[in-house]
């Protein structure tokens, strides 16, 4: 139902037969614009939203490793969404209306390039190269896995438009989820929107009725249809420059502080996947500042004793183990982190004796209330048994 068959088969040639296209662009302020491969329609709009963050080369290469430090300027960045001739990846399926957003004059710029018909598919590719040249930063939600995949096959069939080189791209779609899904439930770009930014789009499209709606555009000429479209495509670029805000306000800036609990523990994860330990650390120990729920909390403390010690930190690393301790998975593995410290690094060994006890005692308490599990309780107390024989002997 949603999928158009290839463009040259409907008859796209004919849509300049009909005056579709001129009531479009009377609506929405639209404008031809031509180079040496042809026409297109191009609208512009505004919105104010101001760039909020300047990001740091290390915090950009969170999202894209091969990030060099020119990535970091936003004044670079391309933010880029593409509506399209289907919803399921095939050969035929090219993007009808392309839109890109940049920051500038203190708000979001935003320009749409449009295809009436087939043949202007080279003018806009070409448009396209143009606009990444000036801004060579690609910045998408998604887009790694659909967007661009999309238009290089579109390049490499035209032939004679070169593929436009990306100096980067950053895609936020991963970084969204790792931060947020866990709270939310869901990463999907309007979701986002609603919860994190407080924004409401009011009524959308139906993601595969688009492909439908520029079919009838084409054949009948039918533009009201296709005003919510555009509309679409410009909320898609307003709330992936703020979600791309957000995620680097969380990840970067002193603002983090005022974000929720769960979220400055997520993004520490991403934080020491990426390898920034620092930074990391500071946001787990915010985390632990404000209330996690229960399990979380216990990892959340499991995980700055973690990067605390990786900075040599052994000092803080026994505070959090010892205030970690207790009758869960990682009360336990708290307790045998503190015997190992007092065995091996501190040269105490009664210490460490006196820990593998109290969580003997722990043990022995949650196996008399019935709160720990029959098969962990006997594989735990094991661990503790051999430890302690150790120690005594």
């Amino acid at each position: 139902m949603g999928e158009l068959p290839n463009t040259e088969q409907v008859g796209l040639a004919a849509s300049s037969d009909h005056l579709g296209w001129e009531r479009l662009a009377q609506i929405l302020g639209a404008s031809v614009k031509g180079n040496r491969h042809g026409e297109h329609l191009s609208v512009h709009c505004w919105f104010g939203s101001p760039a909020s963050i300047t990001p740091k080369p290390e915090t950009v290469r969170l999202l894209a490793q091969e990030a060099g430090d020119d990535a970091a300027d936003i004044e670079r960045w391309l933010f880029f969404d593409t509506e399209t001739t289907g919803t399921k990846c095939d050969t035929e399926m090219c993007p009808f209306l392309t839109g890109f957003a940049w920051w500038e004059g203190g708000g979001l710029e935003v320009e749409q390039l449009f295809m009436r018909e087939a043949r202007e598919e080279r003018s806009v590719l070409a448009a396209i190269a143009e606009r990444l040249e000036e801004r060579p930063v690609l910045v998408t939600y998604n887009g790694k896995s659909f967007d661009w995949p999309l238009l290089k096959r579109r390049y490499r069939k035209a032939r004679t438009i070169p593929l436009p080189r990306v100096a980067v791209h950053l895609d936020f779609l991963h970084a969204a989820r790792n931060l947020w899904r866990s709270r939310l439930g869901c990463a999907k770009l309007s979701h986002l929107e609603r919860h994190m930014l407080s924004f409401e789009r009011g009524a959308d499209l139906i993601a595969n009725r688009i492909p439908r709606t520029y079919l009838e555009f084409v054949r009948w000429g039918n533009a009201d249809g296709l005003i919510p479209v555009f509309h679409h495509n410009q909320m898609d670029l307003r709330g992936l420059a703020g979600v791309a805000t957000r995620v680097l306000t969380l990840l970067v800036s002193d603002e983090a502080a005022t974000e929720r609990a769960l979220d400055l523990f997520s993004a520490s994860r991403v934080c020491e996947r990426g390898g920034q330990t620092k930074r990391a650390r500071e946001l787990c120990r915010l985390s632990i500042t404000s209330v996690l729920p229960s399990h979380v909390d216990r990892m959340a403390r499991k995980a700055l004793a973690r990067l605390a010690k990786r900075e040599g930190d052994l000092e803080s690393a026994c505070e959090i183990w010892r205030s970690a301790v207790g009758n869960s998975r990682e009360g336990y593995e708290a307790y045998e982190r503190l015997a190992s410290h007092f065995e091996h690094k501190a040269r105490q060994p009664e210490k460490a004796l006196e820990v593998v006890r109290e969580a003997l005692a722990e043990l022995a308490r949650a196996e008399r209330e019935g709160t720990i599990l029959s098969g962990a309780f006997l594989r735990t107390q094991a661990r503790f048994e051999r430890r302690r024989q150790r120690l005594e002997q």
